[in-house]
């Protein structure tokens, strides 16, 4: 059975947004599954702890002289607030290179309330208020680092991508893993749900030290992961230490939980229909269900177990919930 998230309008069922998700322990095996592990999905922006791993690995941060703050930042999908800006420009000056050489494209920030204070001063964004741009910084600070061409650092076929997706392949012992081009214009693979499981099962066991520094600068750096209100951030907030979320692009996230009984668990979960309004009851339903969260951190994320539906005139007409059973 899948997770189930069913939006009603009154007491009747209006839509039903479909998740399928996985759960992998130390083994690397999967311990629990719900709809299918092997469905193979996008990884998206949920990959950025393993490029920023990959470029630790590679001497990157040493050569660039970035601290854990920057480190956490190339694993954001950023709101685009002051702090998130200033991290890329201060990165961008630790290279020597200027917001020009992001490949990354430009939008309005994510966040609501930096967005409008754009539109209010009639602000025009730059690659900055990307919400890749920390990951983009990174790139280049690779591409130097390897001296190689920097205009073409986003290329399937450049270095600094074919030394990402080779960590890639090695942390989960697989070959010919399928690429297409993300929103930013990187290259993103295409994996199972398993997989990514695997992946972030890996990046809270702290077998490997490039993956213990990027776990480390993202426990210590919630608010450069994502910013004010977003899920990522208040997550991590509420595991103060002992797990992340990394969120991607058409609703798909992967879960890293330090537990004491059961070790580190990796986790991954994809609404079928790349739906994000039902992303963060889906996670804590599964994290409620495997009894992964205690009764503290289950109330600081209480407030997205569920939504409710507001029409224009203010009035709860309806709310969304998630089901593991319905």
């Amino acid at each position: 059975m899948p997770i189930l998230c069913r939006v009603t309008r009154g007491e009747l069922t209006e839509s039903i947004h479909v998740g399928f998700a996985a759960a992998v322990d130390e083994s690397g095996k999967v311990f629990y599954s719900t709809g299918d592990a092997q469905h193979l999905t996008c990884i998206r922006s949920a990959l950025k702890p393993f490029q920023a791993a990959a470029a630790v690995k590679n001497g990157v941060l040493d050569s660039a002289g970035f601290n854990n703050k920057e480190l956490a930042l190339m694993c954001a999908s950023h709101n685009g607030e002051k702090d998130h800006l200033q991290t890329v420009q201060s990165m961008l000056k630790k290279i020597g290179l200027l917001t020009e050489h992001l490949k990354c494209g430009s939008h309005m920030p994510l966040g609501r309330a930096a967005r409008k204070e754009m539109i209010m001063k009639r602000l025009e964004p730059s690659a900055l208020h990307n919400n890749c741009s920390g990951k983009h910084a990174g790139m280049l600070a690779f591409a130097k680092h390897l001296n190689k061409e920097l205009g073409l650092y986003t290329h399937k076929d450049h270095p600094v991508q074919n030394r990402i997706i080779t960590y890639i392949e090695d942390l989960l012992g697989s070959n010919n893993i399928p690429l297409e081009i993300d929103g930013c214009s990187a290259p993103t693979p295409f994996l199972t749900i398993e997989m990514i499981a695997v992946l972030f099962q890996k990046l809270g066991a702290g077998k490997k030290n490039e993956l213990g520094l990027v776990f480390n600068a993202m426990a210590e750096n919630p608010g450069l992961v994502g910013g004010e209100k977003n899920f990522d951030t208040q997550f991590i907030k509420a595991l103060k230490g002992s797990g992340v979320t990394k969120v991607g692009g058409e609703s798909v996230r992967g879960i890293t939980i330090k537990t004491k009984n059961r070790g580190c668990i990796g986790l991954a979960i994809k609404i079928l229909d790349g739906n994000f309004r039902v992303l963060p009851m889906a996670t804590i339903k599964l994290l409620e269900h495997l009894e992964l969260l205690d009764e503290v951190q289950i109330e600081a994320l209480s407030k997205f177990k569920n939504k409710k539906i507001i029409n224009h005139n203010g009035d709860e007409v309806g709310r969304i919930e998630a089901h593991l059973e319905f």
